[in-house]
């Protein structure tokens, strides 16, 4: 219960950012986003339908698409956020803040973003296109990101030729921002990276990683290999993650011990546990390395 407490109250904060973007930016000065709610928009915009209205009517196919694609639980709690956001939308009265265009895009997608992404951190969702790009995923193996990226096209296309040009330009920068704030939203601001690490001198590296970078790491051992020194034999691989910050001191640092260490480098979106959080004391310095490194 209190998992699910948690869950839906961080879905009502969502739904409370999304609408604000709604009302206080975009919806008073007919921008558009990307998505179902860039449609409900643009319908609204062209015909004067209560945009609370149009919003679940324009997000239920998509619903009944995530019923068949999604799990149950997904679809339900879709369901109680896409309802509560045509609620708040429609008895929400925030005065706009502003009437600069540019300011209104950014802001709009950033409150925006930050509520959709809020949502879909805690199991559910506030915009079919994505339930669209995955279902075409399944059903015919197109790529998530190319459907949304379609989808959108010929919404901001449609926005071009009915409204204009401007609107449409301003609402495709909008549309931007949201999907930048949501991935940040979901993965966290804070920058990691992980490396992998293959060296003849694999101990001393992994001694100053610990010492000196004051990481955490994990030995894999690698049966066999091939490279540019030809075959090789048994051998420790290390893989550690740093904060981008250290990263050009830890690549020093393993020049220093071999300038032929063959390293790869991957963005890491979030982590949990483990030392990286935490600065290592001489205590746990101690107990972490191996003892005959510590003879």
């Amino acid at each position: 219960m209190k998992k699910y407490s948690s869950e839906f109250f961080q879905i009502g904060v969502g739904v409370l950012l999304a609408s604000l973007g709604l009302k206080v930016f975009l919806l008073p000065n007919g921008f558009l986003d990307g998505g179902v709610t860039g449609i409900a928009i643009l319908l609204s915009e062209l015909y004067g339908f209560n945009i609370s209205v149009i919003l679940i009517a324009v997000s239920l196919p998509f619903l009944v698409m995530s019923w068949f694609t999604l799990s149950r639980r997904i679809t339900i709690k879709s369901v109680v956020a896409i309802i509560s956001l045509a609620i708040v939308v429609h008895f929400e009265n925030f005065t706009p803040v502003t009437d600069d265009k540019l300011l209104i895009s950014i802001f709009g997608g950033l409150f925006l973003g930050a509520g959709i992404g809020l949502t879909i951190k805690n199991g559910a969702v506030l915009d079919g296109s994505e339930i669209l790009g995955i279902f075409a995923n399944k059903q015919f193996g197109f790529s998530i990101g190319k459907v949304v990226l379609f989808f959108n096209l010929i919404l901001f296309s449609i926005t071009a030729i009915s409204i204009s040009l401007e609107t449409a330009m301003y609402s495709t920068l909008t549309f931007l921002v949201t999907a930048k704030i949501i991935d940040l939203t979901i993965e966290g601001f804070e920058d990691y990276v992980g490396l992998m690490i293959v060296s003849d001198d694999s101990n001393t590296i992994e001694e100053q990683l610990i010492g000196v970078i004051k990481t955490g790491t994990t030995l894999y051992r690698a049966s066999k290999g091939y490279g540019k020194r030809g075959a090789r034999k048994e051998r420790d691989i290390i893989h550690t993650v740093i904060n981008r910050i250290d990263i050009r001191r830890t690549y020093r640092l393993i020049e220093d011990i071999d300038k032929n260490a063959f390293i790869i480098e991957f963005d890491v979106n979030n982590i949990k546990g483990g030392l990286l959080k935490e600065y290592l004391n001489k205590e746990n310095i101690k107990n972490l390395l191996p003892t005959w490194k510590l003879d």
